[in-house]
């Protein structure tokens, strides 16, 4: 039998410890039902006996303490809420009995922004991790060592895990129970939760804003100038000359401070308007790539779809109320 320590941080989301107890939970009833032995004892794990979390709105039982258990076999990392440097202090105490279990032959899975935790614990220092779209400024902000890549759903690496955000750590939980458990389980549990098993992405939940935490002024004016001017063919030597800048040093500037090559800025802008026009708007797809200043078919498909992982036809038709919605 597999023991699965979920663990209780401080401060951390509800649903990301409840979601994997049940899930885990649900593949032991059917067992049962079938008349074999369950696979997994699953226990909340915490620092404390009672643990406060979403804000102090409820307090979670652990029902074992760090300090009592022994050798577990998988340890999850659930998310955590509000100032994420914060979060880390508050569960520092973790970070050492995750390492020593990790170094003992336990697998660790991160959900969302558990990420933070995972690479607070220097295990994925090198390697890659995901999580949630909207914290990708500050996890790279924190944890510039780790090779961030938050356009992938679930990261799989020498027995460490990572999900995207939100609620997408169900499908970590089905991929795992899928190695434990076989494919057919996998697929029982995500008819139960009605999950969707075959996402592999989360780049098409992804709001491009922009990252303006940073402070090179002329960045800044580069990214303003791209934002109002999305409809126009903007070249990365007229923004140089723009700034009176080299052009390589431009490329340096803008890299470190938004994690984009300005070619790359340009793009995911461009994308970010003909998302918002495809989800609310009634023009045809032509007349979107047309209107953020795209004239040729192909490489506005291509562009969209490798920000999006979706086609623009795919992702009006999924996100477009009239589109989705039949008469």
């Amino acid at each position: 039998m597999k023991h699965i320590a979920i663990l209780v941080p401080k401060g951390a989301i509800l649903g990301s410890i409840e979601g994997p107890r049940l899930v885990f939970s649900e593949v032991n009833a059917l067992l049962r039902r079938m008349g074999q032995p369950p696979l997994f004892r699953v226990q909340l794990v915490g620092l404390e006996p009672a643990t406060s979390v979403c804000g102090g709105l409820y307090t979670v039982a652990a029902d074992e303490l760090l300090p009592d258990v022994g050798q577990t076999d998988l340890v999850v990392i659930p998310a955590v809420d509000g100032d994420l440097e914060q979060a880390l202090e508050h569960n520092r105490a973790l970070l050492p009995w995750i390492v020593q279990q990790y170094q003992g032959g336990a697998e660790v899975a991160s959900l969302c922004m558990g990420a933070f935790l995972l690479a607070a614990t220097g295990l994925i220092t090198g390697r890659r991790c995901t999580t949630h779209w909207a914290a990708a400024h500050e996890f790279r902000r924190l944890f510039p060592q780790v090779e961030l890549v938050e356009d992938q759903l679930i990261t799989d690496e020498h027995g460490i895990y990572s999900s995207g955000g939100a609620i997408s750590y169900l499908n970590l939980v089905l991929y795992l129970i899928e190695k434990y458990a076989g494919r057919e389980m996998a697929v029982f549990c995500a008819k139960v939760f009605q999950i969707d098993i075959e996402r592999v992405s989360q780049s098409a939940f992804v709001v491009f804003n922009g990252q303006k935490e940073h402070e090179d002024e002329l960045i800044k004016k580069a990214q303003t100038y791209i934002e109002t001017n999305y409809r126009e063919k903007i070249s990365v030597d007229q923004l140089a000359e723009m700034l009176a800048l080299g052009r390589r040093n431009l490329e340096r500037r803008f890299k470190k401070a938004t994690s984009n090559s300005v070619v790359e800025y340009i793009q995911r802008v461009k994308v970010e308007v003909a998302k918002s026009s495809l989800e609310s708007g009634r023009e045809n797809v032509n007349e979107v790539m047309y209107n953020v200043g795209y004239s040729d078919p192909k490489a506005f498909r291509v562009t969209f779809k490798r920000v999006t992982g979706l086609s623009p036809k795919q992702y009006r038709s999924k996100y477009n109320r009239e589109a989705a919605v039949p008469a």
